[in-house]
């Protein structure tokens, strides 16, 4: 089974569904919510590829590995952030608004850094990323569905709103079957790399954790939008980041997805249980 043909139009779905729950006030919040906004993109657009780049090279990954790491690193939340927030009893409203804008811009953020990480790890091995298509890609399988599901919910907003009902509860499932498949196809790969990409992974997800802490005390931001900034910066687009490493498009090589899928699954476990500790927190309180 060719997995281009799954990660593609999960992909597309689940931007399309983000576009439904996304309305113009999302991103006007952007700018009343400046100090709290600019802390969450610093830290899922700058921060965390840079220390992606800095574990691979410290834990000495393969071209191949180190591209996938930085790459997954690139690709912030998508709709699960959202959810996660609310369940951390977050700031929904700026967890919606950075998944929107953050959205929209690594449409370019992506292709920039990829393409500086390729150059350097990866040209040496052959492996080239070929620019404008990563940014075709982008637009046909991101911005058009987001631009879609914004225009509906703008037009029909009962009907988005059941279309999101059902689309919402597909995703997990989707990307579930979506790692199992990955699993199946590269599994002699995943078992050689998984003691080095699984100590990567959770280091990153650990370091996103700090990291958002860290921007949330020097933006001096209160205990709501910090929960939310901690998930906004942990939890990332494994579908996204899927689509462009098997892209016949792209990169067409779908090793450079195992960091991916490997950080998708500690990335459940480790932000599960940063909500299970702040709920009990506030319990307690």
């Amino acid at each position: 089974m060719n997995s281009i043909y799954i990660v593609l139009p999960i992909l597309t779905v689940l931007m399309f569904d983000l576009g439904l729950t996304l309305q113009g006030k999302d991103f006007l919040l952007v700018l009343k919510r400046g100090r709290a906004v600019i802390a969450g993109l610093l830290g899922q657009l700058i921060v965390l590829p840079l220390i992606a780049w800095a574990l691979a090279a410290v834990l000495d990954l393969s071209p191949l590995m180190t591209i996938g790491l930085v790459l997954i690193a690139c690709c912030p939340g998508g709709s699960s952030s959202n959810v996660f927030s609310k369940l951390a009893k977050g700031d929904v409203a700026l967890s919606v608004s950075l998944t929107a804008v953050s959205s929209i811009v690594t449409l370019f953020t992506i292709p920039i850094i990829m393409q500086f990480i390729t150059a350097n790890a990866g040209e040496s091995t052959g492996i080239i990323l070929p620019v404008k298509n990563l940014l075709m890609q982008n637009v046909v399988t991101m911005l058009l569905p987001i631009l879609l599901g914004i225009g509906i919910r703008h037009r029909w907003e009962k009907a988005a709103a059941k279309i999101d009902k059902v689309l919402s509860r597909l995703a997990f499932p989707a990307l579930m079957f979506l790692a199992a498949v990955f699993f199946v196809q590269h599994r002699s790969t995943i078992a050689e790399n998984f003691s080095s990409l699984g100590l990567a992974t959770t280091a990153l997800l650990l370091c996103a954790v700090a990291v958002a802490a860290g921007l949330c005390w020097i933006f001096h931001l209160e205990s709501r939008e910090r929960r939310t900034i901690v998930i906004e910066v942990g939890m990332q687009n494994a579908a996204q980041a899927i689509a462009i490493a098997s892209s016949p498009f792209v990169f067409n090589d779908g090793r450079i997805a195992i960091p991916a899928i490997i950080y998708a699954l500690m990335m459940n476990v480790i932000l599960l249980i940063y909500v299970g500790i702040v709920n009990r927190a506030k319990s307690i309180k």
